[in-house]
């Protein structure tokens, strides 16, 4: 299923969910679109596009800036920059080498031209997937993409919700068990935990699948338990 429904998260935050399979088992993701001081979009992780959600992106303002958070939230970067060449594509560390056909640029050090709107933190230790993690200072949303997961609601096909039961995201806020296994380097993920955990966390967006705006900072806290052991 391709949503073509531009979702209002809060003032200058958008996000597209759509449905895809992931090796075999059914799942959602979101695109984030954050709005810039200077009215220009940011746009985390691509989703499928179509005629609808083009027009609806135009109308919020000129795309400036396409980022792959990781280096498994690729699959439709390069056709999204077929729809807006005018942006620059900014890939996560060693995503170029995945991915040789996608023209990106490496995420340059702070301050980008999303500053000083976002800061994003690389997450150290899990060389694998090299998560960047990105936070909205003005609305204190903290956007994440795979590192932390939570796939909750009573509609999920069966295969999600096994999948999501087996690796212990389904009830609440947590690092996926395959993510866990990703981790390379205790002290530097945990390292990078706490960093992140100094930001003043109002709200959380999760790509697989939730917004969470309850007690966010202390829900995360609890989900990143497992890194900071």
């Amino acid at each position: 299923m391709t949503s073509s429904i531009l979702i209002p998260v809060c003032e200058d935050i958008w996000q597209v969910r759509q449905a895809l399979v992931v090796n075999g088992v059914p799942a959602r993701t979101r695109m984030t679109v954050v709005r810039l001081a200077s009215g220009q979009l940011w746009v985390h992780s691509p989703v499928a596009l179509c005629a609808d959600l083009i027009a609806q992106l135009r109308q919020l303002g000129p795309v400036v800036a396409v980022v792959a958070p990781n280096c498994a939230h690729h699959l439709f970067a390069g056709s999204f920059m077929e729809a807006f060449p005018q942006a620059s594509l900014y890939l996560a560390p060693g995503l170029a080498r995945k991915r040789p056909d996608l023209l990106g640029h490496s995420l340059p050090d702070e301050p980008g031209i999303w500053q000083p709107d976002l800061t994003y933190h690389l997450w150290r230790g899990m060389p694998l997937i090299n998560e960047t993690v990105w936070f909205h200072a003005r609305s204190g949303t903290l956007i994440l993409t795979d590192v932390c997961q939570w796939w909750r609601g009573d509609a999920l096909p069966w295969q999600a919700a096994l999948w999501a039961r087996l690796t212990r995201v389904r009830s609440r806020m947590g690092v996926p068990l395959h993510v866990r296994a990703m981790v390379r380097d205790a002290e530097a993920a945990a390292a990078s935990a706490r960093d992140i955990l100094n930001w003043p966390i109002r709200r959380i967006s999760l790509a697989h699948d939730a917004v969470v705006e309850v007690q966010a900072h202390e829900q995360l806290t609890l989900a990143l338990a497992p890194l900071l052991r």
